[in-house]
């Protein structure tokens, strides 16, 4: 269930800015021994070299014909080679092998971080936060705009993430928002009853006031993942956001988790999340 209404002003301690280790210790668990193949079963080399998480299957087969690729010290130039289970498979003499072990990362985004894999202006990432700690490579699910901050998935698991971003499986998602002025009640009845946007109805499942004696500081829940959705529907009514934080999603919280700060999901909690698709 969503965190309940909060019925005092009290705000939760900040995290020290000096903090730069992850909020618990990753489990790093167990990623297979070099050159493992996935089931035992005989993989072509390129294919190999693109599910390591290298490059495309179709990039592989260049990187392979430059010989930039061995196999037990061998440079093989023939993409349809096939990979056995003791092989050692090196691309540009680093072991490589392919993402087995699902990974499954929680993090509070902070401020001004986007969630894209690479930014052509060169501003700051979500990957950038976890770069040189887990060996697997993940990816966000959904998006969280740059200015917006708060809880974001990313995994290597494609079937969970593309299930829970579906809206037909309704995971829930709980904003705490910061208008720029008292938002009216009409208002806030109006965003309850749903709001009509340039690209269809914004539902809404839940709407109310953090506190009883301030109207600018709103609670909403969601299972929609359109575009900028939280934010568009208070512009379409007049208001500017000036702050938003996602506060739950999926029966995850940000309990012990302080901002800029990651964990690794439990296996309850892994359990948890496929319970919703």
């Amino acid at each position: 269930m969503p965190p309940p209404k909060r019925n005092d002003r009290r705000k939760p301690t900040e995290p020290k800015k000096r903090a730069a280790r992850p909020a618990s210790k990753p489990k790093t668990g167990k990623t297979g021994k070099p050159g493992q193949v996935v089931q035992n079963q005989p993989m072509r080399l390129n294919k190999y070299v693109a599910h390591a998480g290298v490059c495309s299957r179709r990039q592989a087969v260049e990187y392979i014909k430059d010989g930039l690729v061995t196999v037990n010290e061998q440079k093989i130039l023939e993409p349809g080679y096939e990979i056995q289970a003791n092989d050692v498979v090196r691309f540009k003499g680093n072991i490589i092998q392919p993402e087995e072990r699902k990974v499954y990362i929680l993090m509070n985004k902070p401020k001004g971080v986007i969630t894209t894999m690479n930014d052509e202006k060169g501003r700051k990432t979500v990957f950038d936060l976890i770069k040189g700690k887990i060996p697997e490579r993940v990816y966000p699910v959904g998006r969280l705009d740059r200015e917006t901050v708060g809880l974001l998935l990313l995994t290597n698991d494609g079937d969970l993430a593309k299930r829970l971003s579906h809206p037909s499986h309704k995971a829930p998602k709980v904003y705490y928002v910061t208008l720029e002025k008292n938002l009216k009640p009409s208002d806030l009845d109006k965003i309850m009853r749903g709001i009509e946007l340039e690209d269809g109805l914004a539902e809404v499942d839940k709407a109310f006031y953090l506190y009883k004696d301030k109207k600018d500081e709103v609670a909403i829940e969601i299972h929609i993942g359109r575009n900028r959705i939280v934010r568009r529907i208070f512009q379409s009514l007049g208001y500017e956001v000036k702050k938003l934080d996602r506060v739950y999603y999926a029966g995850l919280t940000k309990k012990d988790l302080p901002r800029g700060f990651w964990r690794h999901l439990t296996d309850q909690e892994v359990i948890m999340l496929k319970h919703f698709v």
